[in-house]
């Protein structure tokens, strides 16, 4: 390499497993070192007397860390699993269990520089160092799927190049399905618990976050639509030096989203009032919705006092029944009509023909207490909000009752994640923010009847 290449400087790397073979053997790994530890503490229990539990063998802090560490190391379908069950469910899961996996969420390691080039090199070309005037190997982030650095080419371009781990894209199927069927087994994940959909969800969403094509498809589509609002900023493409694996974009500077808690109220309200805005848009204009709420897609630039718009892998259409279905929803709770929100509900598919009668009524108030952001007209205080904790605490409820089963579409889910996601950042920033009128008005801007 010569000398336009900085070395990594950054926290020790960690390869990833890059087939499937060595991909199920580190899964294997970690099986053999949950039953090993459960031996150990055994011993170790019956040596002072006592008569363990399985489920107390199992479910030590030490075997909890080890799923983790595993999970993060193969990154991919792996972590993303872990992500998804730390987040959808970790009211449900072991303590010890939750507290490790909820690190996932925003912990991923490197990978080492070695693995960096040959993904650059089977991508574009040996040689391809030539292109630039310097390329940083230490990464400015690190998630499931892949990894971002920041380059500088000999025509002047300042990029964010997103290259993507090697075996995520064709170890998704066996990772997901791998990596459930062990956390059963081994005793770590409850077997009451139905995470099928958030299997299938995490299989989905992960090939569509692995096609790097496909999300600079996205990016321009976005960046299209969103021409004529000035407030957002999204990087541009550089289709030259995208593939399959590897995405070029822009560098575009900005701070995190969370740093605005410290911003003064109107520039809270402001941000978080340009992001459901925004969601208003996607879901009843574009029909086109960005779905992860992950707060570390959004940057905030406090020079030009843009919004900055990062990640379209999780981008999906919306369709026109779910649309109107979410519409006709909104608009019977903002009116206080419980029984046009029933009928929504059903056309939605959270409701069916079946659904008993105390059941209909505890979805209806469940819907009512989640939508309570959009039925106040002079704006709603996100900042003294405990809304979250109480719709989970009712969903949980109601999800306890083994006789009472209807699961949302796929496509409704991931706009409740989406909207619950956006309520959490708004929680976190303490803005009050006035959905009573921004819905209003993205109704008729749209101009759709329901």
């Amino acid at each position: 390499m010569t000398s336009k290449v900085e070395e990594d400087t950054g926290a020790p790397p960690l390869a990833v497993p890059g087939s499937r073979g060595s991909r199920l053997a580190s899964l294997g790994w970690m099986a053999a070192g949950i039953a090993g530890s459960m031996v150990a503490e055994g011993a170790r229990q019956l040596s002072q007397g006592n008569l363990p539990k399985v489920s107390d063998l199992l479910l030590t802090p030490a075997n909890a860390r080890r799923v983790a560490d595993e999970l993060a190391k193969l990154r991919g379908a792996a972590m993303k699993v872990g992500q998804l069950l730390s987040m959808e469910s970790g009211d449900l899961l072991p303590p010890a269990l939750a507290e490790i996996l909820g690190r996932l969420r925003s912990d991923a390691r490197a990978m080492p520089k070695t693995q960096v080039m040959d993904m650059l090199v089977a991508n574009w070309g040996s040689g391809w160092e030539k292109q630039f005037k310097r390329f940083s190997f230490t990464p400015l982030a690190a998630a499931s799927i892949g990894q971002v650095h920041r380059a500088q080419t000999l025509d002047g371009r300042d990029l964010a190049i997103k290259i993507q781990y090697p075996g995520v894209r064709e170890s998704i199927d066996s990772d997901v399905d791998n990596v459930a069927g062990l956390l059963r087994l081994s005793g770590l994940m409850p077997k009451a618990m139905d995470i099928a959909p958030l299997l299938r969800d995490a299989k989905r969403q992960l090939h569509d976050e692995a096609n790097y094509v496909q999300e600079g498809d996205y990016l321009q589509r976005y960046g299209d639509l969103l021409a004529d609002a000035p407030q957002y900023r999204l990087p541009r493409l550089h289709a030259d030096l995208t593939t399959a694996s590897v995405l070029a974009m822009d560098y575009v500077r900005g701070a995190p989203i969370e740093e605005l808690a410290d911003a003064a109220p109107a520039e809270r309200d402001r941000v978080m009032t340009l992001l459901f805005s925004l969601l208003l848009r996607e879901v009843f204009e574009f029909r086109l919705v960005q779905t992860d709420p992950n707060f570390a897609n959004y940057r905030y630039d406090t020079r030009s006092h843009r919004l900055v718009l990062l990640d379209f892998g999780a981008t999906r259409a919306c369709k026109a029944r779910m649309s109107i279905g979410f519409r006709r929803l909104i608009k019977a709770a903002m009116a206080a009509d419980r029984l046009a929100m029933g009928t929504a509900l059903m056309d939605i598919g959270y409701l069916g023909e079946s659904t008993q009668e105390r059941h209909r009524q505890a979805v209806l108030d469940m819907a009512g207490q989640a939508l309570e952001p959009f039925c106040q007209e002079g704006g709603y205080d996100f900042g003294s909000s405990d809304l979250p904790a109480r719709v989970r605490a009712n969903g949980m409820a109601l999800g306890m009752q083994r006789e009472f089963f209807q699961l949302p579409p796929a496509d409704a889910m991931l706009l409740q994640r989406k909207f619950g996601g956006l309520y959490l950042l708004a929680i976190r920033l303490k803005a009050r923010v006035n959905l009573f009128t921004l819905t209003k008005a993205a109704f008729a801007s749209s101009g759709r009847s329901a």
